[in-house]
């Protein structure tokens, strides 16, 4: 059953655990009290599209952070056999934006009845990754709304809506300013702007991004909202704490931030290799954690027995709040580990490591833009 609202002041629609983060850290820079524009009065809608966010939603709610948490049963295009026929290749960029247009509205429409609140009711409207059917809906039903980066300067990386549109993207992204077709990240008609960590990183300009540096969400937290983070994304933290504890008595400590790249098998060679590599310190085997990413089915505990695996059920970013955490060394592949405080050295491997694993042009979309 639809909820509706006269007037709410804001809801964060969140496709993952870092998304959630975020909107718990623009509420925690909110000041305390009972007005629209205080801490606790939004609506945090987690979508499933992606992610299965567990018991996340009775934390976040029994936290007091949000005045309601709301699930959303989004559908992706493979849901509605329909759509399929629209992605046939008509010969010409006409007929293929006419196409195009087809699709937009129609899936725009076919999400309508999966989506669980009024959105029309919101003042404002929070959404990370409007690539996903929610942008489609928004833009369909002409609903004002404001984009945020997927991830930390996400877009310098791979630029999704140039990389999607690449040929004739110009004419493409005059069209979605124009509700004639969808792009995301800012080129849409009905999103206002486009939240960025980094204006200074990303290559391609577009008017409406807006600078909003990660790091002053931060930099102002005090102990009670630190703990508070902690409560919404880590269930278990007495259990957490022993796995950590486990480690002390090593000279050194490296963290390994796993992610969901190329198939099982490719995965268990990687991240095989990223320990052999960088799992020892000035030729001292260091004490070897593994965090696996949220979307990691690969079993970690199993392949790795004589390490430690933490919960994978959180974002990276929570263990800058743990005290007296500390590892010699973290390795990520493509999670920009900039955010991370907890660390001497940070490595961050790219795309020329991971040339040695799948064809280049698989993981070097920024450069097939044009």
């Amino acid at each position: 059953m639809r909820k509706t609202a006269k007037s709410r002041q804001r809801i964060y629609i969140c496709h993952t655990y870092y998304h959630v983060y975020i909107a718990c850290l623009k509420e925690l820079n909110l000041p305390e009290g009972e007005s629209g524009a205080a801490r606790g009065q939004a609506s945090l809608m987690l979508s499933s599209l992606s992610n299965d966010f567990g018991s996340l939603k009775k934390r976040a709610q029994r936290s007091g952070l949000f005045q309601e948490v709301i699930s959303y049963d989004e559908k992706g295009e493979s849901f509605f056999p329909e759509l399929s026929r629209y992605h046939q290749d008509r010969g010409n960029i006409l007929l293929n934006m006419l196409a195009r247009m087809k699709y937009t509205r129609l899936l725009g429409k076919l999400q309508a009845p999966f989506v669980p609140v009024d959105l029309k009711a919101y003042e404002d409207i929070y959404v990370f990754c409007d690539s996903d059917p929610i942008g489609y809906y928004l833009n369909t039903h002409k609903i004002y709304y404001h984009a945020l980066e997927d991830g930390l300067d996400c877009i310098r990386y791979y630029d999704t809506a140039r990389f999607d549109n690449r040929g004739h993207f110009g004419l493409k992204a005059w069209m979605a300013a124009r509700n004639l077709i969808f792009i995301q990240n800012g080129y849409a008609k009905y999103c206002l702007d486009m939240e960025v960590n980094d204006i200074s990183v990303l290559e391609y300009p577009c008017k409406k991004y807006i600078e909003k540096p990660r790091r002053e969400l931060t930099e102002k937290l005090g102990e009670e909202e630190k703990k508070t983070l902690v409560s919404i994304f880590v269930p278990e933290m007495e259990e957490l704490e022993n796995m950590l504890a486990s480690g002390r008595g090593h000279r050194h400590k490296v963290l390994v931030l796993s992610e969901p790249l190329c198939d099982l098998e490719t995965r268990k060679q990687i991240f095989r290799d990223i320990i052999d590599q960088y799992g020892s310190i000035n030729g001292q085997k260091a004490q070897i954690m593994i965090k696996p990413h949220p979307r990691d089915v690969l079993d970690y505990r199993e392949l790795f027995p004589e390490h430690i695996v933490l919960d994978g059920k959180f974002p990276m970013e929570i263990l800058n709040y743990i005290r007296g955490l500390y590892f010699d060394r973290v390795v990520t592949v493509f999670t920009v580990p900039s955010a991370i405080r907890f660390a001497g050295e940070k490595i961050f491997l790219g795309e020329d490591f991971m040339d040695q694993y799948e064809a280049p042009e698989i993981h070097r979309q920024n450069e097939q833009i044009f």
